[in-house]
């Protein structure tokens, strides 16, 4: 090699390695689950209930190597059986950083009283936050008005009734017995705690079972009103849901709406993402069938 073929090589080397040594890392990483949905019971239609176990396994193996933060979880963790809550959250409990959990509609079944199911689940209260970074995490709780959800006989049942008569009203499609909504003493948590983020400037991210747009047919009985109050604050940068588990996408106004696909769906193909968080934008990095994305904050 002559004189100048050898220092333009290491003049090309040298700029890799600068570019490389400058490429922007998110400082958060979060895993994303949703809709595992184990039940020890034999497939129905897509959804091959005992697969999900060495899916989470899977999973769960590979969120460690790829050194995340904390990981959320958006519900449906058992599809029938509160027993068989064991058989995943001891695969859960292998994950090296935390795991935040919601509910979804399948894990009430069987459950007389929700403050058990959440504190299985290690949630500290029906619906909640956490801050990290520079950003907010609220964990909605969109089965806290639901019937499956033991309203019956609080005063939870005859906000039930008025979600369900206002959908009536309008011929909506969302009136199904799987959907349920927010409270209104949610809904006031939620608005003041986007003021406070407002104020602070928090990048919010926020996630629940139901979707509260797109994904039709499966969005939170009063998903147009939480809207209502989302819409009052530029902080907001995304909506995460499961519950539809073939995904879903959309843009509400500015906000993406992502809907995450079910990890119980299909024999061998697993579902899970990692969202990965930069100054100037995010990315959800997704696995098996789950879709990767890409957006300016």
């Amino acid at each position: 090699m002559n004189k100048l073929a050898y220092f333009f090589t290491l003049f090309v080397l040298m700029g890799n390695l600068n570019t490389q040594a400058q490429a922007p890392k998110p400082f958060l990483r979060v895993g994303l689950i949703a809709d595992i949905q184990y039940a020890n019971a034999e497939t129905r239609g897509t959804r091959y209930y005992r697969n999900s176990l060495n899916k989470l396994r899977a999973c769960v193996e590979d969120l460690n190597q790829q050194k995340v933060q904390f990981s959320l979880n958006l519900g449906d963790v058992v599809d029938r059986n509160p027993k068989d809550l064991d058989s995943v959250l001891s695969i859960l409990d292998r994950l090296k950083k935390p795991v935040y959990n919601t509910t979804g509609n399948h894990d009430y079944h069987g459950v007389t009283e929700n403050k058990s199911l959440f504190a299985k689940l290690g949630m500290p209260s029906e619906y909640y936050s956490l801050e990290k970074k520079g950003c907010l995490f609220i964990l909605l709780n969109t089965n806290e008005i639901a019937s499956y959800a033991n309203v019956t006989g609080t005063w939870k049942e005859k906000e039930l009734k008025n979600m369900m008569d206002s959908i009536k009203a309008v011929k909506g499609v969302n009136a199904q017995e799987y959907n349920g909504g927010i409270s209104s003493r949610q809904l006031k948590w939620v608005d003041s705690l986007l003021a406070k983020a407002q104020n602070q400037k928090l990048k919010v991210f926020i996630l629940s079972h139901h979707p509260l747009d797109f994904s039709r047919g499966f969005t939170a009985l009063n998903s147009q009103e939480i809207l209502r109050v989302i819409d009052k604050y530029t902080c907001v940068k995304a909506l995460l849901a499961g519950h539809h588990h073939i995904g879903d996408f959309g843009n509400h106004l500015s906000i993406p709406c992502i809907t995450l696909e079910g990890m119980v769906e299909t024999s061998d193909k697993n579902a899970y993402g990692i969202l990965e968080i930069y100054t100037d934008h995010f990315e959800i990095k997704g696995v098996g069938r789950t879709k990767s994305y890409k957006f300016s904050i």
